[in-house]
């Protein structure tokens, strides 16, 4: 059964359906998608998420080509590798690595990219290498270059590229370095969640040129799309955010475990103790909550954990990454939660003055906030540049 044959399968045109009508597919976009299914390269075995589930399950073409098929053309988020590679059998793995992301994030950040026929094209992360034959049908296979820090996906993506007809050029090496020999581009487009923005991006992006990336902070794994614009002469890049979402991180840029141990130590009398009158449903929102992104940009250095709720109650920890200060607010359902604290910074503190400003700021959604990249560094911003902060 090979993928030409299903090509036309109606599971294909129903997602496209739904991907239009969300405003994901931009009409632009639909030749490629129509001539570039993302069946052609994700591998025989495969672990969608299934939604209801809440869960990967393992999914073989060979065993059952008919879920295999439904999954590929679902929205839905698909990893192709666990554990950097290291792990084997059917089983999901430990850590996701690689994947295929959900058609409607690839299609919205493609649409974010504003790309033109003959473009020349950087991607960061490769993947399965379906994101570059949707580029290489729009641009052009020459103007596409492709980076990928794992060699056997980048092999694996090379082939599947091929077999398809895509010529795309696949580079195995780090994006975090960009790839200057094929410089400038009039895009760059980054599948991996980043902490940094590296300042090499933007000096292989034409003056001009966009650079479209999932960025976030250490706060925690969610990200927010950057559309950054490279200024005129060359010597930064700035842009508003376009929306949630969230991506496996630049390799380089993984944060090491937090080790709850190492900063929770002593007895009472070594932390602080007041209570807080938020409540859970103000401070955390939904998973992709706006009051969360603001938190995360004006709390550096600072990783959050939200603890699984029992008997009505939920603790979020915060724990600092250049200290071991740490702070706990523990919710409780009609109830006013209280707060522990330690260490050279009050965390909580940080927090919740963190939320009072969003709040005071009329409670502004992701895309009133932006981000600016400099060689010295990267700063966070309210509606203009001018209100700027550094991350």
């Amino acid at each position: 059964m090979t993928d030409s044959a299903h090509q036309e399968r109606p599971s294909r045109y129903e997602l496209g359906r739904v991907l239009m009508s969300a405003g994901a597919l931009s009409p632009d976009w639909v030749p490629a998608y129509q001539a570039v299914p993302r069946s052609a390269f994700l591998p025989e075995l495969m672990w969608p998420f299934d939604m209801e589930a809440g869960t990967s399950v393992a999914v073989s073409r060979a065993d059952d080509p008919a879920t295999w098929y439904g999954y590929a053309d679902a929205d839905v988020p698909v990893v192709t590798q666990w554990d950097d590679g290291q792990h084997t059998g059917r089983e999901p793995g430990q850590v996701s690595t690689s994947s295929a992301s959900m058609p409607s994030v690839v299609f919205r950040m493609l649409r974010d990219l504003d790309v033109r026929p003959g473009d020349r094209v950087l991607e960061v992360g490769t993947g399965t290498g379906w994101n570059a034959a949707l580029l290489a049908h729009r641009v052009g296979a020459e103007s596409v270059v492709t980076v990928e820090v794992d060699g056997a996906v980048a092999e694996r993506a090379r082939s599947a590229l091929e077999r398809f007809g895509a010529g795309a050029r696949v580079i195995h090496g780090d994006g975090y370095e960009g790839y200057p020999e094929s410089a400038p581009y009039d895009r760059i487009i980054v599948t991996a969640g980043v902490r940094s923005i590296p300042f090499a991006w933007v000096e292989q992006t034409r003056p001009g040129g966009l650079i479209v990336a999932p960025w976030g902070t250490h706060y925690g794994n969610g990200d927010c799309v950057a559309r950054l614009t490279v200024a005129p002469d060359g010597q930064s890049a700035s842009g508003a955010f376009t929306g949630p979402v969230e991506f496996m991180k630049l390799r380089a840029q993984r944060l090491s475990p937090v080790v709850h141990g190492d900063y929770v130590t002593g007895g009472p009398e070594d932390r602080d103790t007041s209570s807080t009158s938020l409540t859970e449903d103000m401070f955390l929102g939904e998973r992709f909550s706006s009051q969360r992104f603001a938190v995360s940009l004006r709390v550096p250095h600072c990783h959050h954990v939200i603890a699984d709720k029992r008997e009505g109650a939920r603790p979020v920890w915060l724990y600092g990454l250049t200290d071991r200060s740490w702070a706990c607010v523990m919710f409780h359902d009609g109830d006013t939660a209280r707060v522990w604290q330690s260490g050279p910074r009050r965390l909580w503190d940080d927090a919740e003055a963190a939320y009072r400003w969003w709040e005071n700021e009329g409670k502004p959604g992701h895309e009133r906030f932006g981000l600016t990249v400099t060689a010295e560094g990267q700063t966070a911003w309210l509606d203009t540049p001018n209100r700027s902060w550094p991350v």
